[in-house]
């Protein structure tokens, strides 16, 4: 079986291999980086879109200005944040970076 393999990644080009054996190693390389690095970042995006979805009042976040404060409305498209002393900001909901945890920390803290 390994003979095999070897005469055939051996053998010069135009030799009789078959043309679907130089395409071969592009799709290898498509499937591996599909798997290690476009499904995770996939998923991981969604995850963001469902957390940033569930914002509600109440909830501390950061924004990926990071700007940290407490969501005091939320529309469809944008949330309005206590920055604290009366400060009061608009942002567009996208921009949330990270909702934190009550008695927690920023994730960049």
């Amino acid at each position: 079986m390994d003979s095999i393999i070897f005469t055939t990644l051996a053998a010069a080009p135009g030799a009789g291999a078959p043309a679907w054996i130089s395409v071969l190693p592009l799709v290898a390389i498509f499937i591996i980086f599909y798997f290690l690095l476009i499904r995770p970042q996939q998923k991981r995006m969604k995850d963001h879109q469902d957390k940033i979805a569930g914002v509600k009042r109440g909830d501390q976040v950061v924004t990926g200005g990071g700007l940290m404060g407490k969501v005091t409305k939320v529309d469809d498209d944008y949330v309005e944040l206590d920055l604290g002393g009366g400060t009061k900001v608009k942002a567009v909901k996208s921009t949330l970076g990270d909702i934190v945890p009550p008695g927690g920390k920023a994730a960049n803290d």
